[in-house]
């Protein structure tokens, strides 16, 4: 089960600045590394607690994971 959020900036304008587009491009970008984040904390639970929780571990690893470090 994927859990997806998305946050937008964009106004419907078609002429959106070069800052604006630079900004939501930022925004995306982090969106996808807290993603990574999070699917590399999960991928380290046993698959017991990801099933009761509503995850697959084969989804989490095709989404991809990024290293967690406490």
């Amino acid at each position: 089960m994927a859990k997806v959020t998305t946050t937008s900036t964009n106004t419907g304008h078609s002429s959106n600045g070069i800052v604006r587009r630079a900004f939501d491009r930022m925004v995306q970008a982090r969106s996808h590394q807290a993603n990574r984040f999070v699917n590399g904390y999960l991928l380290s639970l046993d698959d017991a607690t990801l099933a009761s929780h509503g995850y697959d571990r084969a989804e989490l690893e095709r989404q991809g994971s990024a290293p967690v470090f406490f």
